[in-house]
């Protein structure tokens, strides 16, 4: 163990698990048959532009497609082509391409097949409000969504009522042509039909499940998207509706696979690896105290895990903005200022929290590492961290004291990676 740097230890996890989302490996195992008719590829999210090229290089046939990922650097297509919008707040870009989308699959034959590409993040990038919405309105939902403390699957779960795209209604609009979804997945337990809200993926969540979702978390929603939702017309399709018999989805990659490559990692550089769980929800200061609590549990006891050991973790935490006096950071950065206050003064604890998609909200950087001298070196920086947690402000403090990573997009997303190395 005297020869284990921790910080490119834990880098080497997090490149790990990267790269076993890799699109290129995942989308070859999952190739679909070649159609008597044409080939249509679309798709959203953070990996889209990846997951396009990916499928150009493989795919031995014609085929006409296109694509919506977010602002920023993406990967160059020939045939597909990459349109660019926001996230995590929509913005008229994704409006575009989103009704681009929609063209895309208008007029197909039982004879075509559609190549859905989804990962995380599409939800904001594809907005599409039904009628009487506008896009403000679909900015206001969001907004609403990531304020309110609700866990992923229940955010989409309103999200998917919400939109002319969601829900499995831009499989509906390409029938009856054959539809194949390749999924990278970011949400816990793996559900595709929650992965950018399912544009291609039906569920069995139903409209007045997003009722009850939206007065659980009070959410504050414009009176005409209230009005929208009280209405049947809301209602997205079920996935028993025949116009689906033929489909096919496929989550080629995810967070629990990602885990298991980190895993295998740390074991080959002689650390025991724990993996906790894959799908672990909940308040990100909240979380970050529960896996200080056990780390420190084994740094003084050797219980329940036997040092030198890793702990990993994954799924998507929450941030509940509360008022508007708030900062700058994401919820990795906000799991690991909650975590490196209760390691205060610990020896050999380190621990790295990043999002695999290469940015954690919407900042540079994709999470921050953290030790036992992490606080220290924060107030020696002039910075309060107890105040800063409490602003949701922990990118400032984390930039005050050296601890941000910044690896920069990586061009796949299967949610956060929690790793905490004890020596």
């Amino acid at each position: 163990m005297a020869s284990i740097e921790p910080r490119p230890f834990l880098i080497s996890l997090f490149e790990a698990a990267v790269l076993a989302a890799d699109p290129y490996a995942a989308i070859r195992a999952h190739l679909p048959a070649r159609p008597k008719g044409r080939t249509i590829v679309v798709g959203a999210g953070k990996a889209a532009s990846q997951m396009a090229a990916a499928f150009e290089r493989l795919w031995e046939g014609p085929l006409d497609g296109a694509v919506v990922a977010r602002h920023g650097p993406i990967e160059k297509c020939e045939r597909i082509k990459v349109f660019q919008s926001a996230h995590p707040v929509p913005d008229e870009a994704g409006l575009a391409a989103s009704s681009a989308l929609l063209e895309m699959v208008e007029g197909l034959t039982s004879d075509d097949l559609v190549v859905a590409l989804i990962s995380g993040g599409g939800s904001a990038l594809l907005p599409a409000p039904p009628g009487g919405l506008t896009l403000e309105d679909e900015i206001a939902v969001n907004r609403a969504l990531l304020a309110s403390g609700a866990p992923i699957s229940a955010m989409n779960v309103v999200r998917k009522h919400v939109s002319r795209v969601k829900g499995g209604r831009l499989a509906l609009a390409a029938a009856p042509a054959r539809v194949v979804s390749l999924v990278v997945s970011d949400v816990p337990g793996d559900n595709p039909a929650f992965v950018a809200s399912g544009p291609t993926v039906p569920d069995r969540s139903s409209l007045e499940e997003a009722r009850e979702i939206v007065a659980r978390y009070a959410m504050a929603l414009p009176e005409r998207v209230a009005a929208h939702l009280s209405a049947d017309a809301a209602r997205a399709p079920s996935p028993d509706d025949p116009v689906f018999a033929r489909n096919e989805v496929h989550v080629i990659a995810s967070a629990r696979v990602s885990l298991e490559a980190a895993a295998a990692r740390a074991r080959e550089s002689g650390i025991e690896a724990a993996i906790l769980s894959d799908a672990i929800e909940g308040e990100a200061r909240d979380i970050g105290r529960m896996h200080a609590a056990l780390a420190r549990e084994v740094a003084l006891h050797n219980h329940p895990f036997a040092r030198p050991v890793v702990l990993l973790s994954g799924g998507e935490t929450t941030v509940t903005i509360s008022g508007k006096d708030y900062g700058r950071g994401g919820r990795n950065s906000e799991f690991l200022l909650s975590l490196a206050l209760d390691i205060d003064g610990a020896d050999g604890i380190d621990a790295l929290a990043a999002d695999t998609d290469g940015i954690d909200g919407s900042e540079d950087n994709a999470g921050a590492f953290a030790d036992g001298a992490s606080i220290a070196r924060m107030r020696g920086a002039g910075v309060d961290p107890r105040l800063h947690l409490t602003r949701h402000d922990a990118w400032t403090a984390f930039k005050a004291s050296g601890d941000l990573f910044v690896p920069g997009p990586t061009g796949t997303n299967v949610n956060d990676l929690r790793a905490v190395l004890i020596r």
